[in-house]
């Protein structure tokens, strides 16, 4: 039998998610959580094979989405990490791979690849969802683990635009021409398959640049 914690803010998606994994018989649901602490302190306590967790809930000590993910990385390697997530950013998903999740499936088709994805991880393999997988094909992306890299004058643009400058206002504090920040962010947004300005700050909080 495969022993499961399960994780999510909202009760109704832990019930579906609970039915879902115990309707083939060879999965149980051991532990659910409310939120990153709970669910740290149920894996401590509860031996599992499987974490199944949102991305994004609140915490009172712990943090949710990367650091999370990071810390139950580092904490329990041989647990696998199953993601289920309203977020379809292509840079947030190959993050959340590079920090550890072995699985990603949208909300939005949880009960369908749930199990799926449980079988997968199990047998050591990754797993995303089919509509997300599609996005990973379409931004033309090698692997869904490998991180984005930026260099680090991309990362300083990428963290000021973010924190609500201007490239012209960045230009003048780093002393560099308007162009040469423009290119900057232009390559920093290719990298990261990222298209619009929101998706940039985004990433940018998730991956903790900005307060």
């Amino acid at each position: 039998m495969i022993r499961i914690i399960i994780a999510d803010d909202h009760p109704i998606v832990r019930v579906g998610q609970k039915v879902v994994i115990e309707a083939s018989g060879k999965c149980k649901v051991v532990g659910e959580a409310d939120g990153p602490d709970q669910l740290l302190e149920l894996v401590g306590r509860i031996p599992c094979d499987v974490i199944v967790t949102d991305f994004a809930m609140p915490g009172n000590q712990q943090a949710d989405g990367y650091g999370l993910l990071g810390l139950l990385n580092r904490q329990y390697p041989d647990v696998p990490v199953i993601l289920v997530t309203m977020f379809a950013n292509i840079a947030t998903l190959r993050a959340a791979f590079s920090h550890g999740a072995r699985g990603i499936i949208a909300k939005s088709a949880s009960a369908r690849e749930l199990p799926q994805a449980l079988t997968a991880v199990v047998q050591g393999r990754e797993f995303v969802s089919e509509c997300l997988r599609v996005q990973l094909d379409q931004a033309c992306l090698a692997q869904p683990t490998q991180a984005p890299k930026l260099s680090g004058k991309e990362q300083e643009v990428v963290r000021m635009l973010a924190s609500g400058m201007t490239v012209s206002q960045i230009a003048a504090r780093v002393n560099r021409s308007i162009s040469t920040i423009s290119k900057q962010k232009s390559t920093a947004m290719h990298r990261l398959c990222i298209s619009t300005d929101v998706d940039l700050f985004t990433y940018a909080r998730d991956a903790g640049m900005v307060p």
